[in-house]
């Protein structure tokens, strides 16, 4: 599985980020910014929290994360049938 391995925070809600596999780049994250609890990133400082998770999600505290997976959707332009058959497991047959 591709995992996030590092990220960080740019201007107008975006965030650069890296994964395992290679893949990087800008993700625009504004569309999030006055919906719910993602309203918090409009707190001075807070959105350049961001951080890699203790389960490699994208997080800025306890309530507010991204799941590491749609956000590489996001980057790669991949849809959710590409995502999973890149990343499934092969099948082992003894």
């Amino acid at each position: 599985m591709v995992r996030p391995i590092s990220v960080q925070a740019l201007p107008n809600h975006q965030i650069y980020i890296e994964y395992s596999d290679g893949a990087a780049g800008k993700v625009d994250l504004s569309e999030f910014a006055d919906r719910g609890v993602f309203r918090a990133w409009n707190a001075p400082g807070f959105f350049e929290q961001v951080h890699i998770g203790e389960h490699r999600q994208v997080r800025w505290n306890d309530e507010v994360e991204l799941c590491p997976d749609t956000l590489y959707m996001k980057l790669t332009a991949m849809t959710p049938a590409e995502y999973l058959a890149r990343t499934e497991a092969p099948v082992v047959r003894a």
